[in-house]
């Protein structure tokens, strides 16, 4: 009986990690891809002109390194965002599947895992996703003015030394709320076109990922630019020479913003923003798939 049970710890560690492991590494390799579309993004929302104006002026002026400028952010974020959020949506999922005997969740359960798993993965998150923003912005700033961060574990150390340690959770605030709305776009609309495209169509396997990462794709953008503008806004703000900064807070800057702009104001750079977020997702979803079944075809 002692070397039955002797198995069992190991055995129920690995499919409780496993969804975390699998989230992060499909999220990072992702992001290798994404990089200098995420980049382009950012510039836009910065007020640097068109996706091809920005494109034009980063080539000319810094280069192709440019494009991948905030990779070593990009690559800490997903290691914690995408490991938590995708982690921590698969168990909630499990578990309602488990408390609904074992049949299909509604949209509306789904949406909801994925807002909770949306808060926990920024949640965690945050920190990696300020030294990004601060590093794709730094090029942007007057020369006196730039921090000249040289990856992201340095972004990370001067934040801590110039700012304290709070400030690794600055504008955490917008940030959670963009997590939120952008999976509950993203995970439940995935989860349920896959069941639309699988079951209902008949599609393979290939082609229920592709079609199904598509839809997520596209509503994860459009539930989450409002929220991912008004984010990087605070997160990128630096105090005036009184040092005061040009927003109080995220409700400030939405109503600064929609004052100046109207509401359309919330999704400038829309385009490029639903170009990223789309393959983001797909690649995510596609390297989760074949993540999962070289575990399979290893017993794992």
């Amino acid at each position: 009986m002692g070397d039955e049970k002797k198995p069992k710890p190991a055995a129920g560690v690995w499919p409780t990690v496993k969804p975390f492991v699998n989230g992060g590494a499909s999220g990072m390799l992702a992001t290798c891809v994404i990089q200098p579309i995420d980049m382009i993004k950012v510039r836009i929302q910065l007020g640097q002109g068109s996706a091809a104006q920005v494109t034009t002026t980063m080539l000319k002026n810094e280069g192709v390194a440019a494009f991948y400028k905030g990779l070593s952010a990009g690559l800490l974020r997903q290691a914690t965002y995408t490991t938590a959020r995708l982690g921590s949506f698969k168990i909630l999922t499990s578990k309602a599947i488990e408390a609904n005997d074992g049949k299909p969740l509604p949209l509306y359960q789904k949406a909801l895992c994925g807002l909770t798993a949306g808060a926990i993965g920024a949640t965690v998150g945050s920190p990696a996703d300020l030294a990004l923003i601060r590093m794709q912005a730094d090029a942007t700033l007057p020369a006196a003015q730039r921090r000249n961060y040289t990856n992201a574990f340095h972004a990370l150390y001067r934040i801590v030394a110039d700012e304290g340690v709070l400030a690794l959770w600055k504008g955490a605030g917008p940030t959670v709320v963009r997590a939120m709305a952008l999976n509950m776009g993203m995970l439940a609309s995935y989860d349920q076109s896959v069941e639309f495209f699988r079951d209902s169509v008949g599609l393979g396997e290939a082609a229920t990922v592709l079609s199904a990462s598509s839809v997520s794709g596209f509503f994860a953008a459009a539930c989450s630019l409002p929220f991912d503008y008004v984010k990087t806004q605070i997160q990128k703000m630096q105090p005036d020479a009184e040092g005061k900064y040009p927003y109080t807070g995220s409700m400030d800057c939405a109503v600064k913003t929609f004052k100046a702009g109207g509401p359309f104001k919330f999704y400038t750079g829309f385009p490029v923003y639903c170009v990223r977020i789309a393959p983001h997702v797909m690649m995510t979803w596609i390297f989760l798939n074949q993540i999962q079944k070289l575990q399979k075809s290893y017993g794992l």
